[in-house]
């Protein structure tokens, strides 16, 4: 079995399995504030657990290049994870579907400006990975009581890119 992981553009239908694609496409849902700002609602299922709240936390990862060799990852079995850039440059989502509790082969994606994605509760994915400086996204997961990472060491890394 190959190693090697080609990079897909980042669209909702491939990335349903795993999360939410979260972006402005299509009409907005409302047009609020007299018509001045259109609203698309409800974009993400969100889910911090029955002991849970949303919090939003700020972080910033250095820029990664390409290839990227794949060691690890992880998932938050307590709650959802959203990342939201706070530029328009394109980063990199590594996700894997479970397989028995443990993570199949991994699929990586390359985002376009303006989107952003929020990872099921349970979801297999790579540590934050943006493509360009200054790697500053705003983040919305769960703060709570309970153990909400684990991670997944591959014997034999794979090769993003």
């Amino acid at each position: 079995m190959s190693r090697r992981i080609a990079i897909e553009p980042l669209t909702a239908e491939a990335f349903a399995p795993f999360g939410d694609v979260i972006e402005a496409t299509g009409a907005p849902d409302r047009i609020i504030n007299r018509g001045l700002c259109g609203r698309w609602h409800d974009r993400a299922r969100l889910d911090f657990g029955p002991e849970g709240r949303a919090g939003i936390s700020l972080f910033r990862a250095e820029p990664r290049t390409l290839p990227l060799t794949l060691e690890m990852v992880e998932r938050h079995p307590l709650g959802s994870q959203a990342f939201v850039p706070m530029t328009a440059d394109p980063f990199l989502v590594i996700v894997a579907p479970d397989e028995g509790g443990r993570p199949g082969r991994p699929q990586a994606f390359r985002t376009a400006p303006g989107q952003a994605v929020n990872y099921l509760r349970g979801t297999w994915h790579g540590v934050l990975a943006p493509l360009a400086p200054p790697g500053l996204f705003a983040v919305i997961d769960r703060i709570g009581p309970g153990e909400n990472l684990e991670e997944h060491w591959f014997h034999h890394p794979y090769v993003v890119g």
